[in-house]
């Protein structure tokens, strides 16, 4: 009998904020449902977690960024069954780059108040979302320095 392996998914994410307004994602998850996310997507091979951040964030919202905390790491598992692992990063927005195409799915970027976020609800992609908007607005921030790359 063939054993199945369990693998949950390392993904990141980014919290940028700017007068007063986070920068979210408008995609269709697999597909199908339209939610609001924050950039966020899959490590790549031989990619540290800030540059996948940072490389997410690009292709997904055409803005340049820098990473300068991790307010997180969360364990959540979708009902589907699929096990999330995400490293939240907080950051400065840099530089857009309006003629640059988006990501696959993705509808737009948009930059929304914390009331706005929250009377989404329901349209929000996972727990997530709001879990790390919480703790980032409570104030924790960690060093990058809390990542070993061996």
């Amino acid at each position: 009998m063939e054993s199945s392996q369990w693998l949950p998914r390392l993904t990141v994410a980014t919290i940028i904020e700017r007068d007063g307004r986070f920068l979210l994602v408008e995609e269709y998850a697999d597909g199908e449902e339209l939610v609001y996310n924050q950039p966020a997507g899959h490590l790549d091979e031989h990619e540290t977690l800030a540059a996948a951040a940072i490389r997410e964030t690009l292709e997904e919202t055409a803005w340049e960024v820098q990473v300068d905390a991790i307010v997180g790491v969360y364990y959540w598992t979708h009902p589907k069954g699929h096990t999330f692992i995400r490293t939240c990063f907080a950051g400065t927005a840099l530089q857009h780059h309006p003629g640059q195409p988006l990501d696959d799915g993705i509808q737009r970027a948009l930059w929304l108040t914390w009331e706005e976020i929250v009377a989404l609800g329901p349209k929000l992609r996972s727990p997530m979302v709001l879990r790390c908007l919480e703790d980032y607005r409570s104030g924790i921030r960690h060093p990058l320095s809390l990542m070993n790359y061996l």
